[in-house]
């Protein structure tokens, strides 16, 4: 029976967590350093948890569009997998920004993540140049840092499967992913003076035991509206999203890192232009009016097999 081995992209958000985006240094670079670097990831995995097998450590590797081009160049490419395009409204926009190798990193503590980001930095330090690290972590009962339960859209974790992974659409690449990274910041100031009923207005939700608004009280603009994505027959469509919070109170930064892993990224595509542009009806995103996208950059996380499988080229 032929098992396909798949990255853990539909885990939970985790409770500390570790974003790290790097970029291919194209001077002096050592291509094949990093294969090799990817080829021993599910080895490295399977050691961090033999080490510490309470930790529920786990940790992603992805790989951009640009990236692909250097490294895999007589490999075929994802049908979906390009530089993601900026999205520019009249009053919003999802800007796109560089990133060559994505690294997610979940564990019970901050240490573990700590462990694994600096085996990273000691293997590919030469060959590669930071771009970005976010440290996350959950939020008491897994709130976003505005104060909503964040990932209630999520599918129910026995089908989320079906929403992550692709399939046979491109049988090549079935069990990866196409993984969306998007940091945001919030105007906490602004935010907090607006009451409780206005922010869940905003939200679509109660914030205090996140029920859903009914039609009557819950305007198009919400986000739990503007943000969902369909196919023609007008279904919703679904991604796995493990957003968690950052913060840095002496710098008054608060944000929310999102991702979103998804089998199409025609899918998470959809929903930002709702976001940023309208749906159908021209509702936008009134959370926008609070939260700043600063990155936006799209990878894909092949299945374990393919990264295995660079070992034997």
């Amino acid at each position: 029976m032929n098992i396909q081995r798949t990255q853990s992209v539909t885990n939970t958000p985790g409770v500390n967590v570790t974003f790290i985006v790097l970029g291919i240094s194209q001077e002096n670079s050592d291509n094949e350093k990093i294969t090799d670097f990817a080829a021993n990831f599910s080895a490295l995995i399977r050691s961090m948890n033999n080490r510490f097998p309470d930790s529920d450590f786990s940790a992603i590797l992805g790989f951009s569009s640009n990236a692909w081009d250097i490294l895999f160049t007589n490999e075929k490419k994802p049908k979906e997998l390009a530089p993601f395009k900026e999205i520019k409204g009249k009053k919003y926009t999802a800007v796109s920004t560089p990133g060559d190798l994505f690294f997610h990193i979940r564990a019970k503590t901050q240490d573990i993540c700590f462990e694994f980001a600096s085996i990273i930095n000691s293997e590919l330090k030469d060959t590669t140049y930071y771009i970005d690290e976010t440290h996350g972590f959950r939020y008491f009962d897994g709130r976003a840092i505005i104060g909503f339960v964040d990932g209630t859209e999520n599918p129910e974790s026995i089908i989320s499967e079906g929403y992550a992974l692709v399939g046979d659409e491109d049988p090549d690449f079935k069990g990866g992913s196409y993984a969306f990274l998007q940091k945001y910041t919030h105007d906490m100031h602004q935010w907090n003076a607006l009451s409780e009923e206005e922010q869940e207005k905003i939200i679509g939700r109660r914030k205090y035991n996140d029920l859903e608004l009914d039609d009557a009280h819950k305007p198009g603009t919400a986000h739990n509206v503007v943000s969902k994505a369909y196919d023609e027959e007008g279904n919703e469509l679904k991604i796995v999203r493990a957003n968690v919070a950052y913060s840095y109170p002496s710098k008054n930064e608060y944000g929310t890192m999102f991702i979103g892993y998804a089998k199409s990224f025609s899918v998470t595509n959809q929903m930002l232009e709702h976001m940023f542009l309208g749906d159908d009806e021209g509702n936008l995103d009134s959370l926008l009016d609070y939260s700043t996208a600063v990155t936006g950059t799209l990878f894909f996380i092949p299945s374990l097999d393919f990264l295995d499988d660079l070992g034997d080229e």
